[in-house]
């Protein structure tokens, strides 16, 4: 390995441990006042939630003539439901979870970084590497949508088999399946 590469590991390594070190603090803070004991008022993602994304999803990837793996997420990144289409490439089905897991707990698309702007190769790189010391659990390919619903991000959508662009339209029509459905109930 480059010492280029040593330094960008040691980059992601300091970033990685960063958050711990500001936990400590906060948590020395929280003695002071009591920490919330639960969270009310949260948004869920149900299984007939996923099941109609997915049925969505499908859908559209037929329209569109694309053979996918599709996989739909709660907000902390666990599994609710998937399918491999007939046809689908197997290798495609561990890539829509990556991107699933990686929207939901990003809280955004997966995609080239930053989000919405001139990508910046070294950001990317320095992920996938921190993607590998994760366990391939975060990817900065498109596809990965996350799915808001009231403000909040109730899980998400990974999609797996087209280009990141056919991925990423499919998501968002599977997913706008859902909140127009969650619209027209009274």
């Amino acid at each position: 390995m480059s010492r280029a590469h040593w330094l960008l590991f040691a980059l992601i390594v300091s970033l990685v441990a960063m958050p711990s070190a500001t936990a400590q603090t906060k948590s020395a803070a929280q003695t002071e006042s009591p920490a919330p004991l639960v969270t009310t008022g949260r948004t869920l993602l149900h299984l007939a939630g996923a099941e109609t994304i997915l049925d969505a999803a499908k859908q559209k990837a037929a329209e569109m003539k694309l053979k996918l793996n599709i996989a739909i997420v709660d907000d902390g990144g666990h599994l609710l439901a998937f399918a491999r289409m007939d046809g689908a490439r197997p290798a495609s089905g561990a890539t829509a979870l990556t991107k699933a897991v990686s929207a939901a707990t990003f809280r955004q698309p997966t995609g080239t970084l930053p989000a919405g702007g001139e990508p910046n190769v070294h950001l990317s790189l320095a992920i996938q590497h921190a993607a590998l010391a994760s366990g391939a659990k975060i990817t900065t390919l498109k596809g990965g949508v996350p799915i808001v619903v009231a403000d909040q991000v109730i899980g998400a959508v990974g999609i797996g088999g087209g280009t990141g662009e056919q991925d990423a339209e499919v998501a968002k029509a599977a997913i706008q399946v859902l909140l127009d459905r969650l619209a027209a109930k009274p």
